[in-house]
Order: C-alpha cells, then structure tokens, then sequence
C-alpha cells in the first residue's frame, strides 16, 4: 500500500497520538474512513458515468485503463507481438570512390 510497511504506519501512529490525543483519534479515523468510501463512491460513479456514455463496447473499461503510462504500455507490447513484415531488400551500396561526394538529397534536409 503506497510503500508503506509496519515500521512506518508505526510512527505515523504514534505521531497521530501525539498531535490528537487519543481522545480525539477514533473520530479522526471513522472521517477518514467515510472519507475513503465517498472518494470510492465518486470513482465508482465517474466510471459508470464513463461506461454509460461511451457506449457498449466499452462496457469493460476500468480507470486504470486511462493511465498514459497503461495506454504506452499497450501499444508498445501489441506492435511487439505482431509480426514483422517482410523488409524489401536494399540496394547494395558500392564504396565510394577516391574523391568521389556522397550522394546528397536536397529535398531531404
């Protein structure tokens, strides 16, 4: 969760403690949990919302879905998997002669 293991959610903790009081604590954790069920909620409905409006044939679309870095990802992996289609062959290229220029395309620069 976020890279957050025992020893760090122990001194979150104790420093809650210390700056609220345990008196006030428990009320401080049911606001975050009402909190964390009504950002939920919202995903959940802005997702609906998403699916309803986009139509049926995203009727499976999930919010990680949108992520750019998941959208790359994806892209990048099916033009991995497709097959590669077959090169034409170059022309060989003879060496250049003593002194002789390289060939020089204007239209390319």
């Amino acid at each position: 969760m976020f890279g957050v293991g025992l020893p760090e959610l122990t001194v979150i903790a104790f420093v809650a403690v210390l700056v609220f009081g345990p008196d006030k604590l428990p009320e401080l954790a049911r606001q975050a949990g009402r909190m964390a069920r009504q950002l939920r909620g919202f995903a959940n409905s802005a997702r609906d919302e998403l699916r309803s409006e986009l139509g049926p044939e995203y009727a499976d679309l999930q919010l990680r879905d949108l992520d750019p870095r998941t959208i790359v990802r994806k892209h990048i992996m099916e033009a991995m998997n497709e097959p590669d289609e077959p090169r034409p062959k170059a022309r060989s290229a003879r060496p250049l002669r003593e002194g002789e220029a390289p060939p020089y395309d204007l239209d390319a620069t």
